[in-house]
């Protein structure tokens, strides 16, 4: 069972500790908070809005963060979300870049850059498999969500087929098999 978060400065404040974790990727940050720490989502709830966010134009979290907060407070609340996504990361973007234009060519700090790049795909890749636990109640079922997930690496990692077609296409077969599988 989920909570319910109690204002809008709640929302503020939450999403801007989420965006100020989240270096080199978010989704797992967010999982962790919305879900473990704070009880927003259960695991399937954010595994349903993640993907709505995703398919949608724009940063995935900010996109999550509008649905979150308009869903709660409606127009002010999505304004605050985005507000906590936004206000202090981008002052600390800020500050980093300009620090990074003084100390960019020190070979420390390259090599930190690059090593920064192999966390992040760790972390997005263990949060991916937490999460394929919440496929088990999807109305498709667990194997063929799991086959549509690996037809996608396929389909993009594998054979390069743009990220938009594959998702236009996967998308809308999905939500059609989904459909059939929950009206029969």
């Amino acid at each position: 069972m989920s909570q319910l978060p109690q204002s809008k400065s709640e929302i503020f404040w939450v999403f801007t500790w989420l965006a100020l974790q989240g270096f080199g990727g978010v989704l797992p940050v967010a999982e962790r908070e919305l879900v473990d720490k704070k009880r927003w989502y259960s695991r399937e709830e954010f595994l349903e809005e993640w993907a709505v966010a995703q398919v949608l134009p724009g940063p995935n979290v900010v996109n999550l963060a509008i649905i979150f907060g308009s869903r709660h407070f409606g127009l002010p609340g999505a304004l605050a979300a985005i507000a906590g996504m936004l206000v202090f990361p981008m002052l600390a973007l800020i500050v980093i870049a300009i620090t990074y234009l003084h100390w960019g060519v020190n070979p420390v700090v390259a090599g930190a850059i690059k090593g920064m790049g192999a966390v992040a795909a760790g972390l997005i890749a263990g949060t991916s498999l937490k999460l394929a636990s919440a496929l088990k109640k999807h109305p498709l079922g667990y194997l063929p969500s799991i086959g549509i997930v690996l037809l996608c690496f396929i389909l993009v990692a594998l054979i390069r087929i743009p990220l938009v077609h594959v998702l236009l296409s996967l998308g809308v077969l999905s939500i059609y098999l989904t459909y059939r599988r929950v009206k029969s």
